[in-house]
């Protein structure tokens, strides 16, 4: 069997659930994450982490921004969660739904609940976070 990504060697990890492995101080102040080790273990070829809001919802935090990536799936595994895509409209995961954004596609965050926790799978796991205006 033929291995793709032989440039790019991985390894094997595992990541076993740890409340004292959620870190704030993220790309928002708002979110605490969870790396699951995929970007260590792919040498930066994808990035998945757990997100967990630590914040009630404000609508000071709906900036309409894109990210710089190849591929971005988001995974809700409790509550709800809830984006604005330009020209789609207003989308809402719940527990068990996902979505995979298009590289580039403008969005705005327009809420989630209190209890809103999400799995994200990003390739290339360092990218780009762009503000629009």
């Amino acid at each position: 069997m033929e291995r793709p990504f032989r440039e790019a060697p991985q390894r094997f990890v595992i990541s076993h659930h740890n409340e004292t492995d959620f870190k704030t101080g993220g790309l928002r102040d708002y979110s605490a994450y969870r790396d699951l080790g995929v970007s260590a273990a792919t040498n930066g070829l994808a990035k998945a982490h757990v997100i967990r809001m630590i914040a009630p919802f404000r609508t000071e935090l709906s900036l309409r921004h894109h990210h710089n990536v190849q591929f971005q799936l988001v995974y809700c595994l409790k509550g709800w969660f809830q984006t604005d895509f330009e020209g789609i409209g207003p989308q809402r995961l719940v527990a068990g739904s996902c979505w995979v954004q298009p590289p580039g596609i403008r969005h705005t965050v327009v809420g989630w609940s209190d209890d809103c926790e999400l799995l994200e799978i990003l390739i290339p796991a360092e990218h780009e976070t762009i503000s629009d205006p």
